[in-house]
């Protein structure tokens, strides 16, 4: 079985991808489109509320999945925040 993940608010994870390199490019409606230097996707994150809206488990491991991490990585680093 899956890591668990916990609900974490679209601010702290536009926070924890920020410190592996990513950055905003743009703002186009509620989404926050991030990219990185060397990687091919974007990451388009939904920031409603003010960002204190919990991302849903599956589109939190999907964009964890395209930044090229594995869940421990983000975890550790959300933790360690």
């Amino acid at each position: 079985m899956g890591l668990k993940l916990p609900q974490i608010p679209a601010r702290l994870a536009i926070k924890v991808f920020e410190s592996f390199g990513w950055r905003i490019a743009r703002i186009k409606g509620s989404h926050h489109i991030m990219v990185k230097d060397g990687e091919r996707a974007n990451l388009s994150i939904p920031v409603k509320d003010k960002g204190n809206t919990p991302l849903k488990p599956g589109l939190l491991r999907a964009l964890i999945r395209d930044a090229n991490l594995t869940l421990g990585e983000f975890l550790n680093k959300y933790n360690s925040m």
